[in-house]
């Protein structure tokens, strides 16, 4: 196997012998087979755009099958020997559609035509002949932004499939996957092309981002400021993990006046500020951090446990019992729920102990998306004019198990009590119970939410420059991002199609990127690697 597409990789160059998330070599492999047969789909499907055919399903279910290769989403070989064989239907299915339409189906040797074998050991073989290194005599720049380009689109489908679970589609994000995919295909692009198209997938992923946004604010409503105990309550428990908020919802209507609390975890935190679902009075807190100290949580929990999406390191024997997953999630001897009938969750919770007792602990605030934060807008901006903010920080991103990102805890407890600090995403657990205090009643520390609410921070950003009549680079704002998974590097896409520079990007350098194209970077964005707390603040603020 190899496999280099998440920030923990091996030696910071790539797996080899299994991932250090867990991922065994025959997984990898199916996972490289997967994205190979989704490549064959998309070939056919720009065909079948060509003569007018749209396929929705096929569409939803390429974002989904992109999706579970995310790092930390699905490793579970059987779920995949499925994908791959659907991927494979979809797409002879969709020939014969595009042949009856006079459109043009002959197609090479190659992914559109590759007969899927028979056996899970089968498929294993074929997966190891199309992944990354499949080429050696491949350019290792032409690799770099080929599998920067494929490492976007798995970010963008994710929340691609996000939004649509909640009802939620844009065409133009289905049409640029399938560009995106064939093109990767294409030996004749060069890396002037292929910058290009990474550029170009940024500017998707914000109509990705978009449309979340826009799906879960019109279910749930805008997120109000809102102060989150991280205490327990005597009861019977069920902790939801993940990101997705109808699998939230739905638990909680499951449990109304069944004497369980439901607490959230990780990046599910940020659901404490949507009236539609803090109105639930069973929605008690939250549990835990995010990456850090995740398997010892999961232990200590007392109730059952529900993952939502990707996020969970390799689950321990000792609570596997207790957890299950939905949606896109699978582990191997873990409970899967596909129906979003949550009775045998509820079930556990109610077969275990719970909480004992009553437990306080401090609370956080919630709920700083660019609705609240811009609703004091003209607060912040006199504040920043008569000079009691001197500057923003964006501390962002993803968390993670490997050492390095300390600096992110550092860092904010060294930002100077002038300045504001802005966050969203699970690499706030590194600091998000720090009491920074405020600046004439704007906390400095202001929670955006999700990784995905980076549109909120974009959308805060831009309004600030209309209001001082500037750029976003010219703002007193800095950008010091963490990044762990796929959906980090989609956001980074973003933020580079928008220009903006400076970027402070750690803990460690994605192994994809090769010295050319990081010069590139360089150049171009002037992004840079993190250093130390104090020279970053110094080389920043003077």
């Amino acid at each position: 196997m190899f496999c280099f597409q998440c920030e923990q990789t091996s030696k910071g160059e790539g797996c080899t012998k299994i991932g250090v998330c867990g991922k065994k070599p025959e997984v990898a492999a199916l996972q490289d087979l997967l994205m190979y047969a989704v490549k064959g789909l998309s070939l056919v499907a720009v065909e079948a755009r060509n003569v007018e055919i749209r396929d929705p399903e096929i569409d939803h279910f390429a974002c989904e099958a992109i999706f579970s290769t995310l790092t930390n989403v699905d490793f579970d070989p059987n779920r995949f020997v499925e994908l791959i064989h659907q991927a494979v239907k979809f797409r002879d299915e969709l020939k014969a559609k595009v042949t009856a339409a006079g459109g043009e189906a002959d197609f090479l040797d190659g992914p559109a035509n590759f007969t899927p074998g028979s056996t899970l050991e089968g498929l294993v073989a074929q997966g190891e002949t199309v992944g990354v290194k499949s080429d050696p005599n491949i350019d290792p720049d032409i690799l770099s932004l080929r599998e920067l380009l494929i490492y976007g689109i798995k970010g963008v489908a994710a929340y691609a499939d996000h939004a649509k679970i909640l009802g939620k589609t844009d065409d133009r994000i289905f049409d640029f996957i399938h560009e995106a995919m064939t093109a990767s295909l294409n030996t004749d692009l060069g890396a002037d092309d292929l910058v290009g198209l990474v550029l170009k997938c940024g500017e998707i992923n914000l109509v990705a981002m978009e449309i979340l946004d826009a799906a879960n604010t019109g279910t749930y409503g805008h997120p109000v400021p809102t102060s989150v105990p991280l205490g327990a309550k005597k009861g019977k428990a069920i902790l939801v993990s993940g990101h997705d908020l109808k699998d939230l919802e739905d638990i909680l209507k499951q449990t109304q006046g069944k004497g369980i609390n439901v607490y959230t975890h990780g990046e599910m935190l940020p659901c404490h500020g949507y009236p539609e679902l803090k109105k639930y009075d069973h929605l008690c807190g939250h549990y835990g951090t995010a990456w850090q100290n995740q398997a010892k949580e999961f232990d200590a929990f007392p109730g059952a446990i529900l993952m939502t999406t990707n996020c969970i390191q390799k689950p321990r024997d000792s609570y596997k019992d207790k957890i299950f997953t939905t949606g896109l999630v699978g582990w191997p001897g873990v409970a899967h729920i596909g129906d979003k009938n949550f009775a045998s969750v509820i079930e556990k919770a109610q077969k275990l102990p719970g909480f004992t007792e009553d437990t306080e602990g401090k609370s956080v605030m919630v709920g700083f998306a660019r609705n609240a934060v811009m609703g004091v807008a003209g607060t912040v901006i006199e504040a920043v004019k008569n000079k009691a903010i001197r500057h923003f920080f964006l501390v962002a991103g993803c968390d993670g198990a490997k050492p390095g990102r300390n600096y992110y805890t550092e860092f904010v407890e060294k930002v100077p009590k002038d300045c504001v600090v802005l966050t969203l995403a699970c690499g706030k657990f590194r600091f998000f119970d720090q009491d920074l205090g405020d600046i004439g009643g704007i906390p400095r520390l202001l929670d955006v939410g999700q990784c995905n609410d980076a549109y909120s921070a974009v959308q805060i950003a831009l309004a600030l420059a209309n209001a001082f009549e500037c750029e976003v680079n010219d703002l007193p704002l800095s950008m010091v991002l963490s990044w762990y998974e796929q959906k980090a590097c989609a956001i980074l896409l973003s933020l580079l199609y928008l220009g903006i520079k400076d970027i402070r990007l750690g803990p460690s350098l994605p192994a994809f990127i090769s010295p050319n194209i990081l010069n590139v970077l360089v150049e171009k964005f002037n992004i840079m690697p993190i250093q130390t707390p104090d020279e970053d603040l110094k080389a920043i603020l003077g």
